[in-house]
């Protein structure tokens, strides 16, 4: 299985990738403020790129639960000098975590390869169409309803077969708009319009999604549902996040999304060697 972004190619089996979270943003759920000056969130870059990321993800809107949009002018002023600078700072790929095309547009310019797209639910094909323009890698995320909506009341019939089927229409429709398949992977969208039942489920059945043969991205990094479940506050959340990232893993993720690089590099690395001693 390959994955092309650009000009970059990446061949699955492969250790699993580590997408860095690099929010430039002051109201994100973990980290909002800390690295809102452009400076801040460089050196946060590099800093994760140390520490082992395989792709840096920067975006410059919240999409905690809740959280007001921000104007294309106020995202593209958080966004663009990050990624500009970190071009010419580090050989690993950039994503641009964006839900407007104009934004895409401006980051690939200036250097990113990937878009990262929560809203590809999306009826509108301008977001497609900038990916298939610069045949970017495209994250196809599935979430039921905006951030300002999409934890009010998250219900399904069958999460794992309606998160399955908007994938095969999403394909479709982005192969319309000359996204080829190999450009495109898939995120099921932990916590985005699902309560934790939802997101138990999903977890626990990502091998329902590999036979769509494309690469699967895993963020669960710090999210509100751990706390649901078992009670830990933001700053207690690593454990349980490091323990979804390799069940992940072990049900088919190929790229892990995290705000603790170092520490997620580590349980991958662990959990492939277990993987690799397992018998058939």
């Amino acid at each position: 299985m390959i994955f092309r972004a650009r000009h970059l190619e990446f061949a699955f089996p492969r250790p699993t990738l580590v997408m860095g979270i690099v929010n430039v943003t002051p109201d994100s759920f973990s980290d909002g403020g800390k690295f809102f000056d452009a400076g801040a969130a460089v050196a946060r870059a590099l800093e994760l790129a140390r520490q082992g990321a395989d792709i840096l993800d920067i975006g410059g809107e919240s999409t905690r639960p809740g959280a007001e949009p921000v104007s294309e002018a106020e995202e593209l002023r958080r966004v663009i000098p990050v990624i500009d600078e970190l071009a010419v700072k580090v050989k690993i790929p950039l994503s641009i975590d964006t839900m407007k095309p104009a934004v895409a547009r401006a980051a690939l310019q200036a250097g990113a390869v990937i878009v990262n797209d929560v809203a590809a639910s999306r009826d509108e094909d301008a977001m497609w169409k900038v990916a298939a323009e610069f045949r970017a890698g495209y994250i196809c995320m599935h979430a039921q309803g905006t951030p300002q909506t999409m934890q009010k009341n998250p219900v399904y019939a069958d999460v794992i077969r309606e998160v399955g089927d908007f994938f095969r229409e999403r394909l479709e429709k982005l192969g319309a708009c000359g996204v080829a398949p190999d450009q495109v992977v898939l995120d099921v969208g932990i916590g985005f319009g699902k309560t934790p039942e939802h997101n138990l489920q999903l977890l626990a059945n990502l091998e329902s999604f590999t036979t769509m043969a494309r690469p699967l991205l895993i963020g669960v990094s710090r999210k509100s549902f751990i706390e649901k479940l078992l009670g830990a506050k933001l700053n207690e959340r690593l454990p349980a996040s490091l323990a979804c990232a390799s069940l992940a893993i072990a049900g088919g993720a190929q790229i892990i999304r995290t705000h603790d690089v170092a520490e997620t590099v580590r349980a991958a690395r662990m959990t492939e060697a277990v993987l690799a001693r397992k018998k058939n």
